[in-house]
């Protein structure tokens, strides 16, 4: 659970090519500081979304959005 006082939550971050490597290591980051976080991917559906849940753990709200940004 995110502590409270973080600067990060109720804010809410799209992380582009966040489903593995250091996008997925970004979007966790800012989740783990209590932001909501928008996984981005282009073709990897399964770890994107593998990140929204573990995102998800940490206390915050995680979607997945399938595209070339």
């Amino acid at each position: 659970m995110p502590d409270p006082s973080s600067e990060l939550v109720h804010r809410a971050a799209v992380v582009t090519g966040s489903a593995k490597n250091i996008g997925r290591a970004i979007a966790l980051a800012l989740a783990a500081g209590g932001a909501d976080v928008l996984i981005n991917a282009r073709t990897s559906r399964a770890e994107a979304e593998a990140t929204a849940r573990e995102a998800e753990a940490l206390g915050v709200r995680a979607d997945v959005y399938m595209g070339d940004v």
